[in-house]
């Protein structure tokens, strides 16, 4: 499978504060590769280094187009959607025009048949249509976070804590349904998540930041029976 992303010496930080200190990693396309760590490690850094929200320098290379440091336009029109944590919808506006936003980059139509495809995945959505958004719960607004980003129709997705603050059942069916659109959708994923278990099952390959340094990495089965990543983040 070809390589989507590359990236080289990433470096980042906020202010005089450096966080991540040279990140090498790839993302191969139709792929999810999650990144794992404390808190701290630089997980969340790395996605708005990506996304050009923070100072940074290094190498990064969208399917053989390098992005230049300031880049969240062209981020954006290079079809990489960012689900923040917090999921970042618009509470007064109502579920379809947080929708209708996120195409709001895009030339040319099919919004609502792209509006259709996000309410096949997410049928409550539909219901909640005309419902602001800051009166969903929380997992129906992660759901709207996501199907936000799909309007966009992305290359690749960058999810950061998709989990955070929701219920088992709710995060069990949010991650399932990501497992479909990568699947269908031909998405390629990169999922920062504090549950490691979760993230290690619908990854393929997996990174572990210490210290805004990659310490380890491998196919996610094989950091799954790492006896340090067990302990530390899988607590068996």
């Amino acid at each position: 499978m070809s390589v989507l992303l590359k990236v080289r010496n990433l470096k980042a930080g906020y202010g005089d504060q450096t966080v991540l200190r040279g990140l090498d990693f790839d993302l191969v396309e139709g792929g999810a590769t999650t990144l794992l760590g404390a808190n701290g490690a630089g997980k969340t850094t790395t996605l708005r280094a990506l996304c050009g929200m923070t100072r940074r320098s290094g190498e990064i290379v969208l399917d053989r187009a390098p992005i230049a440091a300031k880049a969240t336009e062209e981020i954006v029109r290079l079809k990489v959607a960012h689900v923040p944590e917090g999921r970042g919808t618009f509470a007064t506006f109502s579920v379809e025009e947080n929708l209708r936003l996120g195409a709001i980059t895009r030339s040319g139509g099919g919004v609502g048949a792209d509006m259709e495809r996000v309410y096949g995945y997410f049928p409550i959505l539909r219901e909640r249509r005309r419902q602001q958004a800051g009166t969903l719960s929380g997992g129906e607004q992660q759901m709207l976070a996501i199907g936000r980003a799909l309007m966009l129709r992305p290359r690749l997705m960058l999810l950061d804590e998709p989990s955070f603050g929701l219920a088992p059942m709710v995060v069990a069916e949010l991650f399932e349904m990501l497992d479909r659109i990568r699947r269908e959708e031909k998405v390629t994923l990169l999922i920062v998540e504090q549950n490691a278990e979760l993230a290690l099952g619908i990854a393929d390959y997996a990174y572990l930041l210490e210290t805004g340094t990659i310490v380890r990495s491998g196919a996610s089965a094989d950091i799954r029976e790492d006896e340090g990543v067990r302990r530390s983040y899988l607590g068996y």
